[in-house]
């Protein structure tokens, strides 16, 4: 590369650090790669990714939540879309390790905001730890809202860290419905952690969702909304 561009090598170690630290490659022994599907990003670079479809995943979360509710809010760049939409819902109260989440709902004096304790993830921007999964497990909320790493096609619902997995598990066994919102390219993306499955879900808030996902929702009766419009099963 130093040769290809003319600069020195010093130049190209300089400028693919800084690509690595956006998440546009991945540094290896040796050299660089392309990031896969499977590498889980930075909040803030995969806050850019798929923006639009996660806006829209949350504009639709915002229309079926009534007023004067729970929510666990969980974590990722999806919920905080949510959070983005529910700025103006009445009587919430919401449970969240999701800092961000809960910055963003706190604006609003009349929602009530509980934020779990714990180790902080920088790169993450969340809490997570034994912690904040005790934290979870001290409420019973309506409403459960969360994101996943993956879904893989035989429904189970992945994540990259056992920390992340216990708090997709509270969510899940502290909500009377649970709610997975997730855009169409979490469908068969690998992630090592099993956290749920499919059927454990009451619907699924998705863009678009895929000829094998809609199978496996009808399967396990799970309800999907996908592009403004819902399909019972």
């Amino acid at each position: 590369m130093a040769e290809h561009f003319g600069v020195s090598v010093q130049t190209i170690r300089k400028d693919m650090n800084e690509m690595s630290d956006l998440g546009l490659v991945r540094r290896v022994h040796g050299g660089i790669r392309c990031p896969s599907a499977n590498d889980n990003l930075s909040f803030t670079n995969r806050e850019l990714l798929h923006f639009a479809a996660k806006e829209n995943i949350a504009l639709q979360v915002a229309k079926a939540l009534p007023a004067n509710t729970s929510v666990f809010l969980g974590i990722g760049t999806t919920p905080k879309q949510v959070a983005q939409a529910l700025i103006d819902h009445v009587g919430l109260t919401v449970v969240t390790n999701n800092i961000n989440v809960a910055l963003i709902l706190s604006r609003n004096p009349e929602i009530q905001v509980h934020l779990a304790g714990g180790l902080v993830r920088s790169s993450d921007e969340d809490t997570v730890g034994e912690e904040s999964t005790a934290f979870y497990r001290r409420f019973n909320i309506q409403y459960g809202i969360f994101g996943v790493g993956g879904i893989s096609h035989h429904g189970r619902l992945l994540d990259f860290y056992p920390e992340e997995a216990h708090l997709n598990r509270a969510i899940i066994e502290h909500s009377q419905y649970c709610w997975l919102v997730a855009d169409q390219h979490k469908y068969q993306r690998y992630a090592p952690v099993v956290s749920g499955q499919l059927y454990e879900i009451n619907r699924l808030f998705t863009d678009v969702a895929p000829a094998e996902l809609v199978t496996l929702c009808h399967q396990h009766q799970v309800d999907i909304i996908q592009d403004s419009t819902i399909e019972f099963t």
